[in-house]
């Protein structure tokens, strides 16, 4: 419910505090008062469209802040929840707005800052106010269907979980049609590429194997090349060996005996020797380097094939036996996808169906919950002066969604005989405050927002007809917080509580004041109510006769 509402320099109010109780409470002045911009003042406070002519003259700002009670579990705390601004649920909830003069507006919810319409939808759920050219709550359409399903206790959450069902179902499907398109656009290249893959069988590590093998031998080939020859240089007939032995055999013929050549004869000796070994270990080289030059080719042959597989699909060569397994499996994904669409859509119809199932009932459960609230608001309708009208709740079909296949949307007829039609379009404007009040009493069980706010509901009407209207309102108060801006005495006779909106001069300008009266002043007022500006002593005893009545 609405605490308290602080008001700073908006229009004639410099400064404002009001405090509020729950139960009805009514606001009444004279004409020019004051009313409008103090409901002006808390609509900005709600999040209403920022007006820089709410600004008092002479101040560079405005502002206005509502403190507002939140009954436990109440779903407000969800949404401040999802939005990032929890609210201990022991502490008020401060709704805030300030106000430049030269345009520019803050909202606040709690010390966060926020958006307008953030605080517009949070405000929403807390606060209603009904007014003649008010295109919210019960004249906006988009809300009937909800407030018939409150009414008649129409629980839509596995509505809304079939429907979100049947959603996900559909994107699901289409993604599946999408990628089964799209991927028999590649079947020819993939069976083609497997193909490929699968002839040429490439091996992890392969391709280094190959390149390992490849320069071994032509290496060997190049130096087969230079070794060439090399045989007959050491041990042909007229090799180094045959003419070493040959310098060695003159030695030993002609001057063996002489110190120094017996020397030079053993140096040709170890030189034989090494030569010989040198002979030996080039032969056994040149057999080790020996290669088939048939192998040599086929290993280059494969190389380039491996290579010239792996530049085409832009893989590296190691790569290639996975690339073979993966698109094997895209092959077998695209041959599977038949299978899994014609699942979806098995699937899909028979959410369809169940989600046809559970709207066919509850759009039953509609049509008999509309019959019971078209009764209750009739009933409420002659005592408030409405009996030639007429009040209906079409139940029409529409295009599936979360909530069914149902559109709601509550219509009037206010004369015999004339057609049908919505709530602003038909009544007038004292009707249409009336007929707002009768639904409000026939949907009061359905619940409402903590607190209601009716501005001059009862404007145009007198006498027992707003006699009815007070204890409607009267009625509604008893579960909510309801304020009434009001004209009417027998509406301020049934108030728990009074607030007297009064305009002064007080030397440096106009302001608007709002006082709670006593049960003295209360008196006081309604006899003005009755009387106008000269209160007279039986408009003093009518007053205190509808106190007593209320």
């Amino acid at each position: 419910m609405l605490r308290q509402l602080a008001i700073r320099n908006v229009v004639l109010i410099d400064s404002l505090d009001l405090e509020f109780d729950s139960g009805l409470g009514v606001l009444t002045g004279e004409t020019g008062a004051g009313k409008s911009i103090l409901l002006d003042s808390l609509g900005l406070a709600l999040g209403a469209r920022a007006d820089s002519g709410l600004v008092r003259q002479g101040q560079e700002g405005a502002s206005v802040t509502a403190e507002i009670d939140l009954p436990g579990r109440h779903p407000a705390f969800a949404l401040l929840d999802e939005q990032g601004m929890a609210c201990d649920p022991g502490e008020p909830l401060l709704l805030r707005r300030t106000l430049k003069s030269d345009g520019g507006s803050r909202a606040f919810v709690g010390s966060a800052s926020a958006p307008a319409a953030t605080l517009r939808e949070i405000a929403g759920m807390l606060v209603e106010i009904h007014g003649q050219h008010d295109d919210r709550g019960l004249l906006n359409p988009r809300g009937h269907r909800a407030l018939l399903d409150l009414f008649g206790g129409i629980d839509t959450g596995p509505l809304e979980a079939a429907w979100s069902r049947v959603t996900d179902i559909e994107q699901q499907l289409a993604a599946a049609r999408a990628a089964a398109a799209e991927a028999e656009r590649d079947r020819d290249y993939l069976s083609h590429a497997v193909g490929e893959i699968e002839a040429l069988d490439p091996q992890p590590g392969e391709e280094t194997t190959l390149a390992d093998e490849r320069s071994a031998m032509q290496s060997g080939a190049k130096a087969g090349e230079e070794l060439a020859g090399i045989d007959e240089l050491l041990g042909g007939s007229d090799g180094a060996l045959s003419r070493l032995r040959q310098a060695a055999r003159r030695i030993e013929r002609g001057a063996a005996d002489h110190p120094l050549l017996a020397d030079a004869l053993a140096a040709l000796d170890r030189a034989l020797i090494e030569a010989h070994d040198a002979e030996d270990k080039i032969a056994h080289a040149t057999q080790a380097m020996a290669f088939d030059p048939a192998r040599l080719d086929a290993v280059e042959a494969r190389l380039f094939d491996i290579r010239g597989l792996a530049r085409k699909h832009r893989v590296e060569p190691d790569v290639l036996a996975e690339l073979g397994e993966r698109m094997r499996a895209q092959l077998a994904e695209i041959e599977a996808g038949g299978t899994r669409i014609a699942a979806l859509d098995a699937e899909l119809e028979a959410a369809r169906l169940a989600f046809a199932d559970l709207a066919q009932a509850a759009g039953v459960k509609r049509r008999a919950a509309a019959v019971r609230l078209d009764k209750a608001v009739a009933s409420e309708l002659a005592p408030l002066k409405l009996d030639a009208a007429q009040f209906r709740t079409a139940v029409a079909v529409a295009e599936p969604g979360p909530a069914g296949t149902d559109k709601v949307e509550f219509e009037v007829s206010t004369n015999p005989g004339a057609p049908f039609g919505p709530l602003t379009k038909i009544a007038s404007g004292g009707e249409l405050s009336r007929f707002i009040l009768a639904l409000k009493v026939a949907l009061a069980e359905a619940g409402s927002a903590s607190t209601m706010i009716f501005d001059e509901i009862d404007r145009g009407v007198g006498g027992a007809v707003a006699s009815a209207i007070g204890e409607r309102l009267a009625r509604l108060a008893q579960d909510s917080q309801v304020l009434v801006v009001t004209h009417s005495p027998q509406v301020a006779a049934r108030a728990a509580h009074h607030y007297r909106i009064e305009k002064s001069d007080d030397g440096s300008g106009m302001r608007t004041v709002v006082r709670k009266l006593t049960d003295d002043e209360r008196r006081e007022e309604i006899a003005r109510m009755l009387s106008g500006a000269a209160i007279t002593e039986e408009a003093r005893a009518q007053a205190a006769r509808l106190l007593e009545a209320a």
